[in-house]
């Protein structure tokens, strides 16, 4: 008889948590007590993160993201969820998340080693190169071509820490300027009050795609670092990084995540119609078949 109730107390158990009845923790208890799930964009991160001609928040990440959010809708059936929206900067992204007053963010965020004592990391959905935006004809391929010179980063983000490195480190004299957003890191660039815009690849390439004249900007010099991004959300919640995990590794493996990449970097995109022109690279077709939430840094 005891063995039998002991048995009985095992199925029931096992059939509750198919059943989804084991008791909600963590932020899936937040999102549900509460109504809504707050997401985290950036406001200038093309084609990731941005605004439309109707001052909608559009994107690769944030549409990811969205799928993210319908399937949080299915496990919670709360079919009307409420979504909210808070903007995000590089230097207040990771403290947002923290405090709990962003429960997932999606955008140019990159997961590294330092970042994960602080924050979760999402499966991976982008892999990122370093390099720099510089004028046509300028003459500038690399970093020994820029001694002397300023250049322009955006606060907060990793590619800051990285030049201000290799300025000590490779003894290159720039007068480093810092900006809040990458869109006004590249007006800093157009204005030629630099003469280099450091960031990841793809950014720079949104940056240039939305130039009053692209072909008078090229990205150079070699890659000084990869990278990948990630959705952010808080440490110590394995039930909510479990959810969003699944969303992205499944969008990868499918093929569907290729199909939303190419609407954002092969095709033209609001709000003025430009195409990046920034085909899928082996790495991230690797990343898509084999889904991990490895930090490359």
């Amino acid at each position: 008889m005891k063995a039998f109730l002991i048995l009985s107390l095992i199925l029931e158990l096992v059939v509750g948590a198919v059943a989804g009845d084991e008791p909600l923790q963590g932020t899936l208890k937040k999102i549900k007590d509460s109504g809504s799930i707050t997401l985290g964009y950036r406001e200038t991160s093309v084609p990731f993160s941005y605004y439309d001609a109707e001052n909608h928040v559009v994107g690769f990440s944030q549409e990811l993201a969205r799928r993210v959010i319908e399937t949080i809708k299915q496990r919670l059936e709360m079919p009307n969820l409420e979504v909210k929206l808070i903007p995000v900067t590089s230097q207040n992204r990771i403290p947002l998340v923290q405090n709990g007053t962003v429960d997932l963010e999606s955008g140019t965020t990159t997961a590294t080693k330092a970042r994960q004592e602080q924050v979760a990391f999402s499966n991976s959905f982008f892999v990122v190169s370093t390099r720099m935006l510089v004028k046509a004809d300028s003459g500038i391929n690399t970093l020994a071509d820029l001694k002397g010179k300023p250049v322009v980063v955006t606060a907060g983000t990793n590619t800051e820490q990285l030049v201000r490195q290799l300025n000590q480190t490779q003894n290159l004299n720039l007068n480093l300027i810092s900006t809040k957003d990458h869109g006004e890191s590249f007006i800093t660039l157009e204005s030629g009050r630099a003469a280099a815009f450091f960031e990841d690849d793809v950014l720079l390439a949104g940056e240039r795609a939305k130039a009053r004249n692209p072909q008078q900007w090229k990205i150079a010099g070699e890659p000084l670092l990869k990278g990948t991004y990630n959705m952010m959300m808080r440490k110590d919640d394995p039930s909510f990084k479990a959810v969003v995990d699944d969303v992205v590794a499944k969008l990868g493996t499918s093929g569907e995540a290729l199909k939303i990449y190419e609407k954002w970097f092969t095709k033209p995109i609001p709000p003025k119609n430009i195409n990046l022109e920034f085909p899928p690279s082996d790495d991230l077709k690797k990343l898509y078949a084999e889904p991990n939430d490895k930090a490359l840094q």
